[in-house]
Order: structure tokens, then sequence, then C-alpha cells
């Protein structure tokens, strides 16, 4: 007896929890929003990627999310997806999840109880011969954004909340190259059709890197089929976990 390749284990199984929660297989429970992402470019050496290095605005989606999902105020990994909308190309699907700032910690997710902190890629991207880390960085002028699912409605909803975008390499600091507002709150239907493709939908001078983006892409893709979602599904400017 054979059996399937590793591929289509991994992507039926993810399809399977996905039918049976009939929702994500990965952060479930969340919050999406209307945005506008700003990008200034990055300074110093360019990395490379025109979306970074470029200056430009994009209308985006914002989801933040919890991953297990823990009730309430516990401490969960937390998700935030961000999707550039760039007509009429392909859109660039930016998933980060709660980490610390230090380079040495940046590539672990970890639990924390606020919306408000640290997302790091964790996993990183590869531009030419580059290795490069995104994250999401706490606006120091911006409101908190709470700590729980309705807290961040309510922040959201009283102050138009932001974090700066902001890239890396493996040991050297974050550097900002932009900014990512978030606006009105979607509605519980939009969230549930939005469907986040992290591997496919990039720039085209960036690639996912590591071991595991093969594990995320079809991870990822098992879940879209299992809801019934596409990697381009949901919301009303082109949107698609």
């Amino acid at each position: 007896m054979s059996w399937p390749p590793p591929a289509v284990l991994t992507e039926r199984a993810a399809r399977a929890v996905a039918r049976l929660r009939r929702d994500r297989m990965l952060h479930p429970a969340g919050r999406s929003f209307a945005g506008a992402v700003l990008v200034w470019g990055t300074s110093g050496r360019p990395t490379g990627v025109r979306l970074l290095d470029r200056p430009g605005q994009y209308p985006a989606t914002v989801r933040l999310s919890k991953g297990t999902p823990t009730p309430g105020t516990w401490p969960d990994v937390l998700g935030l997806a961000v999707r550039f909308h760039r007509p009429p190309g392909r859109p660039f699907d930016l998933l980060v999840s709660s980490s610390a700032t230090a380079p040495v910690l940046r590539h672990l997710p970890l639990p924390r109880r606020r919306f408000t902190g640290t997302y790091s890629s964790v996993m990183s991207y590869r531009a030419g011969r580059r290795r490069l880390w995104l994250a999401a960085l706490a606006d120091p002028e911006s409101p908190d954004l709470g700590q729980d699912l309705a807290g961040l409605s309510t922040a959201v909803a009283a102050g138009r909340p932001r974090l700066v975008l902001a890239v890396a390499s493996a040991a050297g600091p974050w550097r900002p190259f932009g900014q990512v507002t978030i606006g009105d709150q979607l509605s519980a239907r939009e969230d549930a059709g939005l469907a986040f493709d992290p591997v496919g939908n990039l720039p085209e001078e960036l690639r996912l890197a590591g071991p595991l983006a093969w594990l995320r892409q079809h991870t990822y893709r098992g879940s879209r089929r299992g809801r019934g979602a596409t990697a381009q599904s949901g919301g009303s400017t082109g949107l698609t976990v």
C-alpha cells in the first residue's frame, strides 16, 4: 500500500479540521477592518523589494486574531494579517504573529494578552540573496488596541489606531518603512469570507523562505478549501487564511 505524498496528507488534514470547525483552522477568532497602508520607504540600504523601498499608498484589509483561541483576556499567540491591495496586480498578504522585538526572539511566536505590541513574520523571506524579516510594531502615539476582541473593536471605533511596518535582517535592528492605519470594522460575514495566502500573494521580488514555508503553503490551502474560500476571496476591494 502506498501512502499519498506529504503535501496531500497535510492539505487533507487541514481541510478536515476546517470542515469540522466550519471555520479557519488557524486563528478562527478575530476581527477584520478596512485600512490604509502608507509606505515612505526604507532608510539606508534598499531591500531590493520595490513595495518596501519606494513611497506609496495602498488600500488595505486588516485582521487581528487570537490563535488558539483562548477565552477572553487569556494570553494567546495573536495574529495580524494585512492585505495590501495593488490593482490590477496580485495583492501582498503580510501575516505576522505576536513576538518580542529583540533579534534573538523575533523568530519565535510569543503569547501575550494585549493586541498592542510587536508582531513579527517569524519566518524569513528572501529577496535575492538576502534574508529579511517583516514586522508590525507598536506606534507610541497610537491608541491602545485592548486586551480582547470586544475591546479591540471599541478601540478601533474610537481612535483609528496605527501600527508601524518595519523590516530587519537576522540580527539587525528593525527599520521602519511605513505604517498601517486601522479603519472601519467589517461585518462578521465579510470577516468569515476573508482568506489570506502568505505564500502566493507576495511581491515578485520576495518569497517566503525556510523549511516551514512548505508546511504553511499546504496548511493554508487545505484550510481555505475546507471552508470553501479561495486565495482571493472576500471583501469589496478584491480581498482573501
